[in-house]
């Protein structure tokens, strides 16, 4: 088939690199998804969105063990020049942006989401919730091609 892609289209059949977790519903899971996305990231070689995923999953693993029960999974996609990491938690309801006092200590999570990913977004799962957001992914350990990106094929 992907010779008929290639024959047809003159690209390449797309990539997915995806990786998952289930992660315990306590405040060490926060540490550990930090752990999880660097090492993945790097792995993958996103070296330039590590940072910033690093602090949005944070965010996201944080609130859902505040405010959840149950285990939460934590998951990377990257396909198409862009990384998707998602947090499901067993709560079904939905975060929402919400303004907040300059000096108020917590609040911030979903605003810092909204600034810094390309787009996010929320849904309901049979589970309970999944929340998501995406950043550009280049791989710059190859090519410096968006990962999953259709890309000529060379005559």
């Amino acid at each position: 088939m992907s010779s008929f892609l290639t024959a047809v289209t003159g690209r390449r059949q797309t990539t997915c690199r995806t990786a998952s977790w289930w992660l315990s519903p306590e405040l060490a899971s926060v540490c550990a998804a930090r752990r999880l996305t660097r090492e993945k990231l790097a792995h993958w070689g996103l070296d330039d969105q590590v940072e910033t995923a690093e602090l949005l999953v944070s965010e996201l693993v944080g609130n859902a063990v505040e405010h959840a029960y149950g285990p939460v999974r934590l998951s990377f996609s990257a396909e198409d020049g862009l990384l998707r990491c998602e947090v499901e938690d067993e709560n079904p309801d939905l975060p929402h942006l919400r303004v907040v006092d300059a000096d108020a200590e917590s609040g911030r999570g979903l605003f810092l989401v909204d600034v810094l990913s390309c787009c996010w977004g929320g849904e309901r799962t049979a589970r309970g919730k999944a929340i998501w957001f995406e950043l550009p992914a280049c791989d710059r350990t190859e090519t410096g091609t968006p990962i999953g990106a259709l890309a000529p094929v060379a005559a």
